[in-house]
């Protein structure tokens, strides 16, 4: 049958047809459309409750509380090559997203990073909550949205690793009294190359550094070189951590670049050490080179940045079970050598949070079992997990 035929016929049947069948047809296309925007409506609006398309951190405001935005594989790679904890990485891998909450804690601490005199000394900014709260991804929150504005990086993703289960530690060849442990510093020296490639080429040394006989930095050489020798040579990558720090914290002005020094587990350079000389007598903190040139940099004596630390008990053997407040993990000498400093409460999941965090794990298909898809299992999830993130999670891998 041809076109012209079909339009023709189609004509014909059209003058044929009565107002009131005309009616009805009009009606009912009208209602089906109706429909269709409807559920599109529905569809908008429940995606709203738990996701937001504002994924630059530096955008996120109060009625973004609750959302989920997305931070994009490039930033993974390169401000994330370490520091986000490890059931977010495995949620990252089942998801093939990485999605994060926007929660109070963290716009309450980037209002203040936003509103700094930098022309000051460092403000540092202490996180402290219950056990699975969400501690560690507020400060990744907080330091994303420094990355973003291009600030230089100094990122200690889990200092208790510094002071337990040392893979190799040996005699400082600069200072007799202390201890390197290479492994861990050439870690870290990899990762911080990642995050500040570009600074590493910007940033030249104010001084000659001598490394062996035949090895030597001299003065004006740009800090990736002083990086790569502590890559190439693994028995220097202690006192070339020591180095860098030294020469960021000296030429950090607001003029030349913003520093953010985030720790997370601070509370880890004051106390007492799981590492053992050979004599079996415990290593203390300050004979750590590590621990001994972080320490000098979390002094905020300099200025043109900020210093946003964590204390968690998670690795800190030697406290109470149930601690979680800065004074407690810190201990006197810890809370002495951070104060003053501006205290970051993160609490459990509002109603709001939770709402989205459990609409999010159904759209992710996280959550299976029909039960738990309804409104009774949702109460039950809220009584088992009383609303702590961490709780929630682990429940939910069940379901």
């Amino acid at each position: 049958m041809s076109l012209q035929h079909i339009v023709s016929r189609s004509t014909c049947l059209v003058n044929q047809a009565s107002p009131k069948q005309l009616f009805c047809c009009s009606f009912r296309l009208w209602h089906a459309n109706a429909a269709a925007t409807q559920v599109e409506g529905e569809i908008e609006k429940t995606l709203a409750v738990f996701r937001t398309s504002v994924h630059n951190p530096a955008d996120h405001r109060e009625h973004h509380e609750g959302q989920h935005y997305m931070i994009t594989q490039q930033d993974l790679k390169n401000i994330f090559p370490h520091g986000l904890p490890y059931r977010f990485q495995q949620q990252m891998k089942t998801f093939k997203e990485a999605s994060l909450m926007v929660r109070k804690p963290a716009l309450e601490l980037i209002s203040y990073l936003k509103q700094a005199n930098y022309s000051h000394p460092a403000i540092r900014y202490v996180i402290y909550g219950q056990r699975g709260t969400g501690k560690t991804l507020t400060l990744c929150h907080a330091l994303h949205y420094c990355a973003s504005q291009g600030w230089l990086i100094v990122h200690i993703p889990d200092a208790h690793l510094w002071v337990k289960n040392c893979k190799e530690l040996m005699q400082s060849s600069y200072n007799q009294a202390r201890f390197d442990q290479p492994v861990e510093a050439s870690t870290w020296l990899r990762n911080f190359k990642i995050t500040n490639e570009k600074f590493l080429k910007q940033v030249t040394t104010q001084q000659k550094y001598v490394w062996s006989k035949r090895e030597v930095t001299e003065e004006g050489r740009p800090l990736g070189e002083v990086v790569d020798q502590g890559l190439t040579r693994i028995k220097n990558a202690s006192d070339v951590v020591g180095v860098i720090l030294k020469e960021l914290k000296r030429q950090c002005t607001p003029d030349s670049y913003k520093l953010l020094v985030a720790v997370d587990g601070v509370n880890a350079l004051w106390g007492r050490t799981a590492i053992k000389k050979e004599d079996k007598s415990p290593v203390q903190q300050e004979e750590l080179t590590l621990l001994h040139n972080l320490r000098k940099l979390l002094k905020n004596d300099w200025p043109g940045g900020a210093i946003i630390t964590t204390v968690n008990k998670t690795g800190s053997v030697f406290k109470p079970r149930n601690a979680y407040l800065p004074q407690e993990l810190l201990g006197k000498e810890g809370f002495d050598a951070m104060d003053p400093f501006v205290p970051i409460l993160v609490a459990n999941y509002t109603e709001k949070e939770f709402e989205s965090c459990y609409q999010y794990y159904l759209d992710r298909n996280w959550i299976q079992l029909e039960k738990a898809r309804t409104e009774e299992g949702k109460r039950e999830l809220i009584f088992l997990s009383n609303y702590n993130p961490g709780e929630m999670e682990k429940i939910c891998a069940y379901l």
